[in-house]
């Protein structure tokens, strides 16, 4: 367990299953919960065994958003979500979003429930979501006269079209796990997303971590850039796995040799 008990975290074959666990009330976030969150990226970020993630919302829902009774009366909680040292820095509230797709793992969002604004911004960090058909999404800010500022605009920005994007912060409206996927916010519907995503993760960890990491750092920076970045990135990425010792290991399981990967390369 972590701070305050607001996040579950088990290491199981090379996976880790992280669950926000404030199931009380529907996992909604409080100041706690945001440092338990901040505090498990970089507990994993030192497991150097680690190959995937997991991460899920104990109880009924994923997460109903902020806590806004609790948030409102500590106006210095407030601040300390908000305060950064440089404008183009995470802060707070910023890293239980950014956090994830800072890290060389592939994370995978595992939705069921209620996943409402903050909710949302938390899953949008993740690499990949798997949410249930009959789930309910939504950027709720709106509702609140906010903007989402979590850090999840840089995944809307990736994966949804600026009109669409636009029109579900501006209108707060709720959408299913199915239409989720329509929109091409969701990986893939599933009726039972934790298993389904765990699955999904440990095949990845059963691919050389120096390829993951690579592959997604590569897509992370190059998704919008020139291709003449994106391609100096491939071959520069490439040069770097074939001199290192994994991909020969990689090659070795292929043919049949049963041998663990050794300890990825920083990416």
């Amino acid at each position: 367990m972590q701070k305050e008990n607001r996040v579950s975290l088990r290491l199981e074959n090379q996976v880790a299953l992280v669950e926000l666990n404030r199931p009380e009330k529907h996992n909604a976030l409080d100041l706690e919960m945001f440092h338990a969150i901040v505090a498990v990226q970089k507990q994993l970020a030192r497991e150097k065994t680690l190959r995937a993630v997991v991460l899920s919302g104990s109880g009924v829902d994923f997460c109903t958003g902020l806590d806004i009774k609790s948030i409102m009366k500590n106006r210095s909680g407030m601040l300390r979500l908000l305060w950064k040292w440089l404008p183009w820095q995470a802060n707070l509230a910023q890293q239980v979003s950014v956090g994830w797709r800072r890290m060389s793992l592939p994370v995978f969002a595992a939705i069921h429930g209620r996943c409402w604004g903050g909710g949302l911004q938390i899953a949008l960090g993740a690499d990949f979501r798997y949410v249930e058909p009959q789930a309910s999404l939504s950027i709720m800010e709106g509702r609140w006269g906010l903007i989402p500022d979590m850090g999840g605009t840089l995944a809307l920005r990736e994966l949804l079209p600026r009109d669409h994007a636009m029109l579900l912060a501006m209108s707060a409206q709720e959408f299913n796990g199915t239409r989720a996927l329509e929109l091409g916010l969701a990986t893939a519907a599933t009726e039972a997303p934790v298993e389904t995503a765990t699955v999904a993760a440990r095949q990845l960890a059963e691919r050389s971590p120096d390829a993951v990491a690579a592959v997604k750092r590569l897509c992370r920076k190059s998704w919008k850039n020139g291709s003449g970045r994106a391609l100096a990135r491939e071959t520069a990425y490439q040069i770097r796995i074939l001199t290192g010792k994994n991909q020969r290991i990689a090659v070795r399981r292929q043919l049949g040799d049963d041998i663990d990967y050794k300890r990825p390369s920083r990416w």
